[in-house]
């Protein structure tokens, strides 16, 4: 683990452990659940800081209603029984109101224990089946009351992203019907939007091929970059984290494969541009926030901000998880503040301050924050999905700041899906 990756960690527990006892009361418990360490800690270390940096700012800014926020982060390394052992350690010792989660294993591994337990859980894992909170959608698994996030979730990003390619298809005017593969590990993450994404893909008429696997570390993938350049695949879908993407499209493109490819919301980010080179130029990905970190619209002052909290200087360049963190972090804050005003900090009184506001965002972050609406029958508060194309137009083994600066790694923003709110696609 890197030293900077503790300094994270210990800033955080220091927050707990710090709080004297005659103040207890004055302190509000939160779980903080993070991947630093295990597959996904590519994305995993700038989404945690983002999380990290925005309960340390919301503590120097008064907390909430004066009420210290007492945050422990939890490194699980993307292991399931380590989330498990946590959420007991929070439930049963810390008394904890809300936790900020990861990963999908562990998310829909946790939704009886939150469920029974009234404990908000607001995760960065997007997947379909944590939008129906009744349990009643057509194809719902099970009901997710407690469950929320800050995203299109994974379903619909991938509906956005199957609906460009059918746009796209239409507008080079392409003979025939263009051909999609869905390609990830076989992991609940990658799982998530693999049918939603196919069964799109052949409604709007594209010719849906089969599934290409690759795990979800970095490797050696020519094997399926060669089976990809044989389906004649016109738009692949990756599924995976960074890390494994950069060994798909170095592999690709040393075998010449010609195909679209097309990202999950944690696929390609700038570090990954960065590390993949020239192979990351023209991915299309779907962005979670109407800002990025380049932009100057009025929310990013406050980004800013939060950012001084683990970098007084001012200078890093913060990636697309980080400012989608700190939006996270700010629904909680003012689903507290809320709760705190009416009848007090429960599991419950959380959960229905998140439905207080339609179209909502967190003060001082417009601009930024993706207008959101949660409502107890349905969990998805984003159908507005953003799409971006990366651009990759030199080498890239200087500083990611600077890489940017310089304009030799772009996101460019190309168009926003807006997708209908069809009842069938809740809950998967």
């Amino acid at each position: 683990m890197s030293s900077h990756v503790k300094l994270m960690m210990t800033a955080a527990l220091s927050v707990l452990l710090s709080a004297p006892a005659a103040q207890a009361q004055q302190t509000i418990a939160i779980g903080h659940l993070v991947d630093f360490s295990g597959p996904t800690s590519d994305v995993g270390v700038p989404f945690g800081q983002g999380v990290v940096d925005a309960l340390a700012y919301i503590n120097a800014k008064g907390g909430i209603n004066g009420k210290k926020l007492a945050a422990e982060t939890v490194d699980y390394s993307y292991q399931v029984p380590r989330s498990v052992a946590a959420y007991k350690k929070w439930t049963e010792r810390d008394k904890v109101v809300a936790i900020l989660g990861w990963g999908t294993a562990d998310t829909e591994g946790l939704i009886s224990f939150i469920t029974k337990d009234k404990i908000p859980y607001i995760s960065a894992s997007y997947a379909g089946t944590l939008t129906d909170p009744t349990g009643k959608a057509p194809k719902a698994e099970r009901a997710a009351p407690f469950n929320f996030f800050h995203s299109p979730s994974y379903s619909d990003a991938v509906r956005a992203l199957v609906q460009w390619a059918a746009n796209d298809w239409k507008a080079k005017g392409r003979p025939g019907k263009a051909k999609y593969m869905h390609m990830g590990a076989n992991h609940p993450y990658a799982n998530a939007p693999k049918v939603p994404g196919e069964d799109y893909a052949k409604e709007l008429g594209m010719e849906v091929l089969p599934a290409i696997q690759y795990a979800l570390t970095p490797g050696d993938y020519t094997a399926q970059c060669l089976s990809l350049k044989q389906s004649g695949a016109n738009y692949a879908f990756l599924a995976n984290t960074g890390g494994s993407n950069i060994s798909v499209l170095k592999a690709c493109q040393t075998v010449g494969v010609d195909v679209q490819f097309l990202s999950n919301v944690w696929g390609m980010d700038e570090n990954a541009a960065r590390a993949a080179g020239s192979a990351a130029n023209n991915i299309v990905v779907p962005v979670r926030t109407d800002a990025i970190w380049t932009d100057n619209k009025g929310g990013m002052a406050v980004m800013r901000e939060v950012s001084k909290m683990s970098d007084p200087s001012g200078t890093a360049y913060r990636a697309v998880h980080y400012v989608s963190a700190v939006c996270t972090v700010f629904y909680l804050k003012e689903a507290l503040e809320w709760a705190d005003k009416n009848g007090g900090i429960t599991g419950e009184n959380i959960k229905t301050a998140m439905y207080q506001k339609k179209n909502w965002v967190p003060a001082g972050l417009d601009g930024v924050c993706q207008p959101s609406t949660w409502t107890p029958e349905d969990h998805r508060p984003i159908m507005n999905v953003n799409i971006y194309r990366t651009k990759v137009s030199g080498a890239t083994d200087g500083e990611l700041g600077k890489l940017i600066a310089d304009g030799v790694i772009k996101w460019e923003k190309i168009t926003t899906i807006n997708l209908p709110r069809r009842p069938e696609w809740r809950g998967y």
